[in-house]
Parts: C-alpha cells; structure tokens; sequence
C-alpha cells in the first residue's frame, strides 16, 4: 500500500512538472491575455485550430540596434519575434496620439465642427487658425497624417471637461486596454517626466487601434488635403512616416520624435498573410533600423501550422 502511495505521488509530481513545462514554453508570448484581441493561437471549446506558429531559424543571429527599446510580435499567434527592454519606461513622443486619436474617435461624431481656439503648441502643426471650424475628421487625418499637435489640442479643447478632461480620459482609456505602465500627461506627446510609456505597451495600443478601420485607414494614408468647414482654409498634409512610400506590405502606424525622446515608430506590417507589428524607442535611426528588423524577421523566421489542441 505504502508502495502505491509512492507511485501516486510521483505520478503526480512527473504531471505538474509536464504542466510547467508546457506553461513556461508559452510564456514568450508579448501580449497581455486581457487583451479585447482574440488570437487563433489558443483553441477553442476543444475545437482545432491550425496556426501558423513562427520559428526562428537555427543559428539565426540576433539583430543589433541603437534603441533603448524594441518589441516585435506576431500577431497571428501572439508570440513575440524580438525584445529588448521592453517594459522600460520612455518618453513616447507622437506615438501618444494613437491614444488621443481612440479617445476622440470614441466621444466625437466624425462630421461634428470643432472651433480652433487658442493654441499655444510647440512642434509639428497643421497651422490651424483661431476661429476655423473644422471637421473631427479632418483633424484626425492632420494628427495621424501629419502629426499635427494644434489638431491634438483642438481635440482636446473641446472635449467636456475641456483639456484636463481629456487628458483624464486618456489616462482612462489606457487603464482599460491594460496599459500598464503609460500615463499620458498632454494631448500631442511633448516630453514630461511623468508622460512615459514602453515599447509593450505601444505594441499592444497599436494592435487594438488598428482594429478600428478609420484609423488603419488614416495611417496608410500618403497624402491629404483638408479644409475647413467653409473651404477657404485648405492644410496639405503629407504622412511624415516616409517607410509608408519604402517597404512593401507597411500600412503605419505611427512617428514620434523630440529631442528628450530621440526616434520612436511603430510600424505595422501585413506581407504574405504574415501580420508583424514593431516598435522602437530611443532610435538614432528609427527608419533604418525598422527596414533592418523587417528584413531580420522574414529572413529568419518560418511559419510552420501547429494544430491545437494536441
């Protein structure tokens, strides 16, 4: 009897050594469950699910880059392709404006006429012009288009409860897409010791947003001419993300650039029916390097299907 009992408590330890094993070897995977995003790469009701699940190819060598912070990811299965730093805390730049964008896209209706008021912004700008009225639309296109900070702060102005408002709603908004480690201090991403954000959580915001078809539809967009609600304004906008022109399959996301925060994009690439999202902060070469990553990941990587569950 005693023999049994030793029997069945090795039985038991080999099993939770197996469930650990198991565990750990998903546990690469960059993106937070709690994630709206559902990915094939977890079955479900005990249904198969072929996925294609990427593998690094042997002895590929492991790319080299100036940023402090880089995160690639799958998103077909989730699993993340390269990291570096990840989690560390940096000044986001522009790429806050993905947050201002989903906060404005989900209070304004997009024909509603915002009024410019005054706007004392410093960097990028649309020149909006006190008094114009402008369509939400429009300033959309000016803050993803041309990352126009007058556009974010006319968003942001008439928000209800005006500018601190929507900073709030901001802060909001990324509370509940499990942010957990942005907080958003302005409209437009100009540098403060407390707006910060990582490459992990620029990752995941970027993937939610580009859900929403206006907005994949906005950061594809090359060239745009927008005009105020009387046509006698007219703002040519031209998309400063100059890979959108470079590499094949790239369709955004988003720049960001101050002196503090250095180079940072996210880039959004759908080629082959592969779908890769990379970001990069406190790059001296935001644009090489992301040309460089893209090259790295489909040289090295192949897509093999993997049936769940086993």
């Amino acid at each position: 009897m005693l023999n049994l009992i030793k029997d069945l408590n090795k039985n038991f330890l080999y099993f939770l050594m197996l469930c650990f094993v198991f565990i750990a070897s998903f546990s690469f995977i960059g993106i937070n469950n709690k994630s709206k995003i559902e990915t094939p790469f977890f079955a479900k009701n005990d249904e198969k699910v072929f996925a294609d699940l990427p593998q690094i190819k042997d002895n590929s060598p492991f790319p080299i880059v100036s940023a402090q912070a880089v995160l690639i990811v799958d998103l077909n299965s989730g699993v993340t392709l390269y990291e570096k730093d990840a989690d560390k805390k940096l000044l986001p730049a522009s790429t806050t404006k993905i947050v201002t964008a989903l906060v404005a896209m989900e209070y304004y209706p997009l024909e509603k006429i915002l009024t410019v008021g005054r706007v004392n912004v410093e960097g990028q700008k649309m020149n909006l012009v006190y008094g114009e009225k402008i369509s939400v639309n429009n300033l959309l296109y000016g803050l993803l288009v041309y990352s126009a900070n007058d556009a974010a702060e006319v968003l942001a102005q008439n928000y209800l409860g005006g500018r601190s408002g929507f900073i709030f709603a901001m802060n909001a908004k990324a509370k509940e897409l499990h942010l957990t480690n942005s907080y958003f201090l302005n409209p437009s991403g100009l540098d403060g010791n407390k707006h910060y954000s990582t490459a992990r959580d620029l990752v995941r915001l970027s993937w939610i947003a580009m859900e929403n078809t206006l907005f994949a539809k906005i950061v594809a967009t090359k060239q745009k001419t927008v005009r105020s609600e009387d046509g006698k304004i007219v703002h040519k906008l031209t998309n400063i993300n100059k890979l959108l022109n470079e590499k094949e399959g790239i369709l955004g996301v988003k720049t960001g650039w101050t002196e503090e925060a250095r180079e940072n994009l996210v880039t959004y690439v759908d080629r082959d029916q592969k779908k890769i999202l990379i970001t990069l902060m406190a790059s001296r070469d935001r644009f090489g390097e992301t040309k460089e990553l893209i090259n790295w990941v489909f040289e090295n990587y192949e897509w093999k299907k993997i049936n769940y569950p086993f």
